[in-house]
């Protein structure tokens, strides 16, 4: 006997895409990311001590949006798509506003790499590929019920992406990807020969 009905599907993780199609803008935060990672003394700094393979400002700059009109101009695109994907999320905003109160810049040499960790205090987090070259590190999302999962099974090699436990995503440069705060992700390290460089986001929820 065959049983035809399908699996009840509950509990989605979703990230969403969005594709920033002003080149003439990722070409500005290119040029403004690597201004930072000149100028950013402070930041350099707190690269050396934590042994970290390239350069962030996510230690030592918080007024990126109003530092360099590039990233203001970038604050108005991500603002729009974060209140998007919060409509894709089905959030019942109750009136309230999202809120960016992080933006920094990521540059990640050969080796480079982030390891596995979540963004407390936030509801929407993200990242923004400005320059993916051949052999960038994977952004890797893990499925976030895996510490509960105890004594099950390894999955069948072609089990469909949306079973697996690790998903990887290395999208071209211009895309934006999102996702809930709460999911466990890390980079892989970076194997490209030039720099991979991205910018990262937080959003919180406004407070009542």
């Amino acid at each position: 006997m065959t049983d035809k009905t399908l699996p009840l599907s509950l509990f989605a993780t979703c990230i969403g895409t969005y594709q920033l199609e002003d080149t003439a803008l990722i070409d500005a935060l290119e040029r403004a990311a690597w201004a930072l990672e000149e100028a950013d003394e402070a930041g350099g700094a707190w690269c050396d001590t934590h042994g970290y393979d390239g350069y962030t400002s996510y230690a030592s700059l918080d007024d990126l949006p109003i530092r360099d009109p590039a990233f203001g101009a970038l604050k108005t695109w991500l603002d729009a798509r974060a209140d998007a994907f919060a409509k894709t999320l089905h959030w019942d905003m109750d009136g309230r506003k999202l809120i960016l109160d992080a933006l920094w810049v990521n540059i990640l040499g050969d080796g480079g790499n982030h390891s596995g960790h979540i963004h407390p205090n936030s509801v929407l987090s993200g990242t923004l590929y400005i320059a993916m070259p051949e052999g960038s590190g994977a952004l890797k999302f893990e499925d976030p019920r895996l510490g509960l999962m105890m004594a099950a099974p390894p999955l069948k090699p072609d089990a469909p992406e949306a079973m697996q436990r690790f998903v990887y995503r290395a999208p071209p440069a211009g895309t934006a990807l999102f996702w809930e705060s709460w999911l466990r992700h890390e980079v892989m390290p970076n194997r490209a020969e030039a720099p991979r460089l991205s910018v990262s986001f937080n959003y919180s929820l406004e407070t009542a």
